[in-house]
C-alpha cells in the first residue's frame, strides 16, 4: 500500500492534532529506519497505522481484548493502551494488513516488549520523539536516537515508568520486562 492511500484511510479515523502527530511519526520512522537499517516501506506503513484505534470507543475496545486479544491483562492498565493491540487486530481485519511485522509495531507501539524486533523499536521510538513531542526528556532521547538505537528504547522507557510512578499510576509488566531485557543486553555488551 503506498503511503497516500494509507493516509486517507488512517484520516477520517484520527482528529487533525493526531492526523498532524501520525504524519510526524512516519517521518520519524522513515529516518529511524534509514538509520539503523529497518525495512523503510514496513516501518511507513506501521508509522501510518500505529494510532488507527485512538480514538475507537473504549467499550468496544474493551470487549474486543475480552473476545480476540491473546493478552487480556492489558485490561487492568487503563484505557490508554487497548488502542495499541486494537489497532493491530483492525488494522488487519479492516484494512487488510497482514505483515505480521508491521501488525506488531502496532501491537507493541505503547508497551514495548522484550526481544522486540528492529521494526518495533522504530515504531515505538518515532512515537516518542516525532517533532510536535515536547515534554521533559523528550530531547535527551532524540539525541541517544542519533546514534543508538537501544539506548534511546531504554532511556524513553526509563522516562515512561518514571513518568506514570510519580503519579501513582500502574506500570505494565511487559513494559517494565522490556526495559529489563535491553538494559541485560546492554550490560552484555559492554
Amino acid at each position: 500500500m503506498d503511503q497516500k492511500k494509507a493516509l486517507q484511510i488512517v484520516k477520517p479515523h484520527l482528529t487533525e492534532h493526531r492526523y498532524t502527530h501520525t504524519v510526524g511519526v512516519m517521518n520519524t520512522a522513515i529516518e529511524l529506519a534509514e538509520r539503523f537499517q529497518a525495512d523503510k516501506k514496513k516501518a511507513e506503513l506501521a508509522a501510518i497505522f500505529h494510532d488507527y484505534a485512538k480514538f475507537r470507543d473504549k467499550q468496544e475496545m474493551c470487549a474486543l481484548v475480552e473476545s480476540s486479544i491473546e493478552d487480556k491483562t492489558i485490561l487492568g492498565y487503563g484505557d490508554e493502551l487497548l488502542h495499541a493491540p486494537c489497532g493491530a487486530y483492525y488494522v488487519e481485519h479492516e484494512v487488510g494488513i497482514k505483515d505480521e511485522e508491521v501488525l506488531n509495531a502496532i501491537r507493541y507501539h505503547t508497551t514495548g516488549r522484550p526481544n522486540m524486533t528492529l521494526l518495533e523499536k522504530v515504531i515505538f521510538l518515532a512515537d516518542y520523539i516525532e517533532p510536535g513531542r515536547q515534554f521533559k526528556g523528550v530531547d535527551e532521547v532524540r539525541k541517544l536516537s542519533e546514534t543508538n538505537l537501544d539506548e534511546a528504547v531504554i532511556q524513553a522507557l526509563d522516562n515512561t515508568v518514571s513518568f506514570l510512578m510519580k503519579r501513582r499510576q500502574l506500570v505494565y509488566p511487559e513494559t517494565i520486562a522490556t526495559y529489563n531485557e535491553l538494559v541485560v543486553k546492554q550490560k552484555k555488551e559492554k
